[in-house]
């Protein structure tokens, strides 16, 4: 219990715990960055990390001059583009096995619900599915146990992780001066994961109309 709290204090309270950690680290935060958005985007038992919301607090501390955005933003793009070709190839080699039963944290209705979305999107999933929370960390992992080619996903890959990382550290980076957001920062996190799930929310209340 004590560990989940923690979570979710880390979690929305970005800002200040990253900061923290620049003030500590230095710059080996760029590694324990680098490692978060790898892990997010490449590891099926951690889609719990936080992803939109540590880009954007991350671009925000990049505002103040403590971080280099140009690096940040370089580092970023490649642990995400590392991270979703692991998760390719694991769904392709040992995929199905892990599967086959629920386990604690690999959830069959995730894999599920994101097959479903790409059964509807096609390899564009893997683009879309960078701007949401569970289903971008799925994603990858269904294109390798499906028969997209590792050509055709790594051009997927490459444009949702530029697009992905560029756009929230970018947008970060812009308005993290920004007093108001500063004072109202954990209703920002807020306001992007409910963005971030939309599209999931719309979909499954779409397909529960279409059943009934």
């Amino acid at each position: 219990m004590e560990y989940l709290k923690l979570f979710i204090d880390v979690f929305l309270h970005l800002d200040h715990y990253l900061g923290q950690i620049v003030s500590d680290y230095g710059v080996l935060t760029y590694l324990i960055l680098f490692l978060i958005i790898f892990a997010e985007t490449g590891l099926v038992v951690a889609p719990f990390l936080p992803g939109d919301s540590l880009l954007f607090a991350a671009g925000a501390i990049a505002s103040l001059g403590s971080l280099n955005p140009f690096y940040l933003i370089v580092l970023l793009i490649i642990a995400a583009i590392l991270g979703d070709a692991v998760n390719y190839l694991v769904g392709k080699f040992i995929g199905p096995k892990v599967f086959s039963r629920d386990y604690r944290f690999l959830k069959r209705e995730h894999l599920d619900r994101t097959q479903q979305f790409y059964e509807k999107h096609g390899g564009k999933t893997i683009i879309i599915a960078r701007f949401m929370p569970i289903v971008r960390t799925f994603a990858p992992f269904v294109a390798g146990i499906g028969s997209m080619k590792y050509s055709k996903f790594l051009l997927y890959n490459v444009v949702g992780a530029v697009a992905w990382v560029v756009s929230f550290v970018a947008l970060g980076y812009w308005v993290g001066e920004n007093p108001i957001v500063k004072k109202n920062f954990t209703l920002v996190i807020f306001g992007i994961i409910f963005i971030s799930i939309l599209p999931a929310i719309i979909q499954a209340f779409t397909s529960r109309k279409r059943s009934a």
